[in-house]
């Protein structure tokens, strides 16, 4: 059967948690997906993740599991090769210096791990919220377009917005949304972006 995974990066955050902007963004999200039915949200470890998760949950009726998933969190999920990361912008570069050699091997793990938990058919028709962060959001497009593991990078997600995927038994994979943010308000659209790449 099919699944829906409906992605949500968490709302604006400053020093990790929420802000006001954030939160109203996440409300919003919530609201949207209001009229889904919605069987489960999951969010990674991190405060403006639960938090966010937490606040689309007011939105949605009542009994709409909610339930933390470090497969979901705050981590790098693949590294380009040194030869090609080479020849990307130093930006890049410098996101994945911070992280040790035991950090990445983690994140790679808990990457593929993620994948087979959650972007797969299911038994049942299932329509589920992951509330995320930016790069898990480009892992996850980056692996329904059969794009490189890598390609995460530039795959930049807003904060509030929306990506819908579909997983569906014996087809490929969709991208039905992407970076949705139809429900936001000019002023809450674009933060977590880089400022080059606004619209």
């Amino acid at each position: 059967m099919a699944r829906r995974l409906y992605l949500v990066r968490h709302g604006e955050a400053i020093d990790g948690k929420l802000s006001d902007a954030g939160r109203r963004q996440a409300r919003l999200a919530g609201q949207r997906l209001r009229d889904v039915p919605i069987g489960a949200i999951y969010h990674g470890p991190l405060p403006r993740a639960a938090d966010t998760a937490a606040l689309i949950a007011e939105q949605l009726p009542d009994g709409v599991r909610v339930e933390e998933s470090r497969l979901i969190g705050d981590y790098i999920p693949a590294v380009p090769a040194p030869e090609l990361l080479r020849r990307l912008p130093a930006s890049y570069s410098e996101l994945l210096a911070g992280e040790s050699p035991a950090e990445l091997a983690d994140g790679a793990r808990l990457a593929a791990a993620a994948l087979a938990r959650f972007a797969v058919p299911t038994d049942a028709e299932t329509r589920e919220v992951l509330v995320t962060h930016n790069q898990i959001v480009g892992w996850f497009v980056r692996h329904v377009l059969d794009a490189p593991d890598w390609r995460w990078l530039g795959l930049n997600h807003c904060n509030g917005a929306i990506s819908t995927l579909l997983f569906r038994p014996e087809r490929p994979a969709s991208l039905l949304s992407f970076n949705d943010q139809s429900h936001l308000p000019t002023d809450l659209q674009w933060t977590g972006f880089p400022t080059e790449l606004r619209a």
